[in-house]
């Protein structure tokens, strides 16, 4: 008897092994995500060309879970520069691109049937920073500034500057494409350029290394279309829903980064890659707080600046109209 229990125990004890050993190597049901469990969530790639708190918006919406609150598996890339970043957006390899106004603008008129759906900054939110030596714009006579790229709105904000001086861009002042904000403040540090274009946080380092500012060009009010978030037509005509929950999930990332101060901290000081509370400070209030809109709208007039740049050069730009490079439908439903 005792010889047969210990059998029967054996094999017990054999068929609980093999089934605690199926229970730790079975795959077990999906975790549950507002919007479909991971098999329903829609891969897609979303890209931004600027690490600033103007590009901030798509980072609150992706460390907010907002992109899986609406069914979508977002990957977000940054491309350096918006005319790189509108082509990668022609071609299809991201779905939807936050990126300045102006080379969405010139791509649309050379019917490239990408536009506008969101307004994410409609200022100008730039200071121009300038070396030690230099206290006064003809002091630039001669000098080297640097933009993104030919197009971008660095370009446009440092064209617009030094033509308000009464200095011509690329005969008076050389301009030098660079890149990214903290490319361009780097050559301003060394001392291979002489002014730069730049926005929070890196005002306050510029402050802090005693560099100059020669304008600001948020204290103008200029309505210009800076930031914006943008797609292809052919996505809007074949994929509705997949633009609506785009901006749904840009909306309330915005929505939450204003609310949920600590938060939102913690997102840009990741993205920003830097610890320093006063820029961080400066960012969330300055920008987040007092310039990214809540309910994004494009805006006509700072379209029209930009047009009104490009008609100097452009006749297609001139006889356009702001509201062939928007589609408010989508913020007319939120």
């Amino acid at each position: 008897m005792n010889i047969r229990i210990q059998e029967i125990s054996r094999k017990l004890i054999s068929i609980i092994s093999l089934l605690w050993a199926f229970a730790v190597t079975a795959p077990g049901p999906a975790i549950a995500a507002e919007g479909g469990t991971p098999q329903s969530l829609k891969k897609i790639t979303i890209g931004y060309s600027s690490i600033s708190p103007a590009s901030s918006s798509a980072w609150f919406a992706y460390e907010g879970g907002f992109f899986r609150k609406y069914g979508l598996d977002a990957q977000l890339i940054f491309i350096e520069s918006g005319s790189r970043m509108v082509q990668t957006l022609i071609s299809g390899d991201v779905v939807a691109a936050q990126v300045a106004g102006a080379p969405v603008i010139q791509s649309n008129l050379q019917g490239s049937g990408v536009v506008i759906i969101a307004g994410l900054l409609n200022t100008m939110d730039y200071k121009f920073v300038v070396a030690r030596d230099i206290t006064r714009p003809d002091q630039l006579k001669g000098k080297t500034v640097a933009v993104s790229r030919v197009g971008s709105s660095s370009d446009f904000a440092t064209r617009y500057t030094l033509e308000k001086y009464g200095l011509i861009p690329d005969k008076d002042v050389a301009i030098l494409q660079i890149g990214s904000q903290p490319a361009r403040f780097s050559a301003l540090e060394s001392g291979r350029i002489h002014g730069v274009m730049i926005a929070i946080p890196l005002t306050a380092r510029a402050a802090k290394l005693g560099l100059n500012v020669l304008a600001d060009l948020q204290m103008l009010g200029l309505e210009y279309q800076h930031t914006s978030l943008a797609v292809s037509q052919t996505m809007i005509k074949t994929q509705p829903d997949l633009v609506r929950n785009v901006l749904k999930s840009f909306v309330e990332g915005i929505h939450y980064a204003k609310t949920h101060r600590k938060e939102a901290l913690a997102i840009l000081a990741k993205y920003l890659k830097t610890d320093d509370a006063d820029a961080l400070q400066e960012a969330y209030e300055s920008e987040l707080q007092a310039l990214i809109p809540e309910k994004p709208y494009p805006t006509l007039k700072g379209i029209q600046t930009i047009l009104r740049e490009m008609g100097a050069k452009d006749a297609n730009a001139r006889s356009a109209r702001p509201e062939q490079f928007v589609d408010n439908s989508f913020m007319k439903e939120l």
